[in-house]
């Protein structure tokens, strides 16, 4: 019995401190709701892309003129909305997207996943040992493909993500060939500028949050002053 009404006087003592106008549990109230928002639209993202970031934001100019820094991009899974085409299937198809033939794809370099994902166009599949000749300006090699994969490729670069030519921030080595399960998803959509808002997004939720409480506390001063005022003409 005892155990049941402390129980008791801690719901109360709850739905007491919820239903208060007091400053601080307005606050609490406020930054409650910007977490639930965000975890509905968080859910609903998983259910109409099917992977997870199901948004990303373009960071560089390796996309250039297709995809730009601040674009806004909506990711879904590989196989949604039909399958993933490279640059060599897209020509044999006839499937374009963002301009050119193939999916965007987004994946993790060599399955890194402390490192930020890549976007850059999928442009062939290669089995494992087999040899492509790369070519760009002066410079010749030949790429084996240690494993099986995509061989990956930003529109504006002049050469492979693969080639020892092109290397990615602390990844330790060369981007090795696309495994698929490397792959987050592939670009579906692409928004302009409004990236900019992820690119800095802790500032950004932040200064949100403190407007909220902010406008919550002068809607609730105002009110306290008009209350005071129609007092002061009733006596």
């Amino acid at each position: 019995m005892a155990d049941q009404n402390a129980k008791q006087t801690i719901r109360d003592k709850i739905i007491t401190f919820w239903k208060s106008d007091g400053q601080f549990p307005s606050a609490v109230r406020e930054i409650a709701s910007v977490l639930v928002t965000v975890g509905a639209i968080v859910a609903i993202l998983l259910l109409i892309c099917g992977t997870w970031p199901a948004i990303v934001t373009i960071e560089s100019e390796s996309m250039v003129p297709h995809m730009n820094v601040g674009d806004l991009v909506l990711v879904v899974a590989g196989d949604r909305y039909g399958e993933l085409q490279s640059l060599e299937e897209g020509n044999a198809s006839g499937y374009e997207k963002f301009g050119m033939p193939g999916d965007v794809i987004i994946y993790r370099p060599n399955g890194n996943t402390e490192l930020h994902p890549i976007i850059h166009r999928a442009m062939f599949w290669v089995d494992e040992g087999e040899e492509i000749v790369v070519e760009a300006g002066m410079k010749t090699a030949t790429y084996t493909a240690p494993h099986e994969g995509y061989i990956t490729k930003g529109d504006n670069n002049p050469v492979i993500d693969q080639v020892g030519w092109s290397n990615y921030r602390n990844l330790g080595g060369p981007i090795e060939p696309v495994k698929k399960e490397w792959i987050i998803g592939k670009a579906m959509y692409s928004v302009p500028y409004i990236g900019y808002l992820p690119l800095n997004i802790v500032p950004v939720i932040i200064i949100v949050v403190v407007i909220m409480v902010l406008h919550e506390l002068y809607l609730r001063s105002r009110a306290k002053r008009e209350e005071e005022t129609n007092k002061k003409r009733n006596r």
